[in-house]
């Protein structure tokens, strides 16, 4: 069980509040240090996809859950109900991200871009974002999001890559990601069905965020340099006092 009981300093505030006020955690983990974890993750996210008719996804494997270099973020409410979660995969040069198994088909030059970003820095791949649609409307995506690129800078890379829907967009490119115009139609591929557009995005450096609006870059760099701390977000003009705690556990 997870303690929401102590008193924490909001690092954008710098107010003490009591945490019991807070309504959710977010925590991080390695996928195969927390396998009952990962069970409730995928259930969710099959769930959401169920929503949006997104089946082609689903039908995809889960063989992250098994790769070391499979990392999570999930939020838990005071029940540890685990109601959103997105993660992070790193390239190793050997194991396919997730992006390159789902459009290498049809866009070779995918594989060429990860190595390549693999060999200049390290490369990883934000995915699977969902948030159970209990929480529709608080802005949980937006808040996942930065704190998964905050928490990136634990690894070794300084390229974040993944794929957008149009539903999504604009939060990964406030976050900023931008449309990879190389691949695709000037980075639009149609994914995971013939009538659906996706885009290809890519963050070229999680170190100095070049290309993320100043409002989000604040946040993020204030996640990077304390990994745990308790926020006050409302980016949706409602108040959501969330735990963070993006710091992974295990030796990276």
């Amino acid at each position: 069980m997870f303690d929401f009981s102590h008193t924490c300093i909001d690092d954008n505030k710098q107010i003490k509040y009591n945490m019991k006020k807070s309504l959710y955690k977010v925590i991080a983990f390695r996928a195969v240090d927390e396998p009952e974890l990962c069970s409730e993750f995928i259930k969710g996210h099959n769930k959401t996809l169920n929503e949006y008719n997104l089946t082609k996804i689903i039908a995809d494997n889960n063989t992250w859950v098994n790769n070391p270099n499979s990392y999570c973020l999930g939020l838990i409410n005071k029940k540890n109900k685990l109601l959103a979660g997105i993660k992070i995969q790193l390239a190793n040069g050997k194991t396919p991200l997730p992006i390159e198994l789902a459009i290498s088909y049809m866009e070779p030059k995918i594989n060429v871009l990860v190595q390549h970003y693999y060999s200049n820095g390290g490369i990883g791949e934000v995915s699977g974002l969902w948030v159970d649609n209990r929480l529709k409307g608080l802005g949980i995506g937006w808040y996942m999001t930065r704190a998964a690129i905050a928490s990136s800078n634990q690894f070794n890379v300084k390229t974040l890559i993944g794929i957008s829907a149009d539903v999504s967009l604009n939060i990964f490119h406030n976050v900023g990601f931008v449309i990879e115009e190389t691949l695709g139609k000037n980075g639009h591929h149609l994914y995971p069905y013939k009538d659906l557009v996706a885009h290809t995005i890519g963050l070229i450096n999680v170190t100095t965020l070049d290309s993320t609006a100043i409002y989000d870059k604040k946040i993020i760099k204030s996640l990077q340099r304390k990994h745990t701390q308790t926020r006050i977000e409302n980016d949706k003009n409602k108040e959501v006092s969330i735990d963070y705690n993006i710091k992974y556990k295990n030796d990276i």
